[in-house]
């Protein structure tokens, strides 16, 4: 079994919102095979927590767009690790840190990669420069 096309699809819509926001590393793993309450995770990473709570408001509007509701959420609060599932997919925010010693990409090693267009696949993790505006930088205003 694969994951179905609306979840892809979804995959691809919340990675790239999660690019917009200057996520990175960000990786869809079809779960399907493994997992029967969903068909992808998607794994993002913030290098702050302004950063990652961001990612996720991006995330959540631009699925809430095409008609995904989240079903649950959880730790919004502390913006370390915020799990939102979609039920097609379950979104994986993380702190850079968090995201290291998690590993999740190496829990799920045995399932496949989704191939996500190149739009959609994050940063490197840089910083800003000094002369930009660090909120800006946050909520996806930056200047390019």
């Amino acid at each position: 079994m694969t994951a179905t096309d609306r979840a892809v699809e979804l995959a691809i819509i919340a990675a790239r919102a999660a690019s917009d926001r200057k996520a990175a590393e960000i990786i869809a793993l079809d779960v399907s095979d493994q997992l029967v309450l969903t068909d992808v995770f998607l794994i993002a990473s913030g290098s702050s927590e302004r950063q990652v709570s961001g990612i996720v408001d991006a995330v959540e509007e631009a699925l809430f767009a095409v008609g995904a509701k989240p079903i649950r959420r959880e730790g919004k609060s502390a913006a370390r690790w915020v799990l939102i599932d979609f039920g097609d997919i379950v979104v994986h925010v993380q702190h850079a840190e968090d995201r290291v010693y998690y590993a999740l990409e190496k829990l799920w090693k045995d399932c496949p990669a989704i191939e996500l267009p190149e739009d959609a696949r994050g940063g490197d993790g840089v910083v800003p420069d000094d002369d930009e505006d660090e909120d800006a930088w946050f909520t996806g205003a930056a200047s390019e």
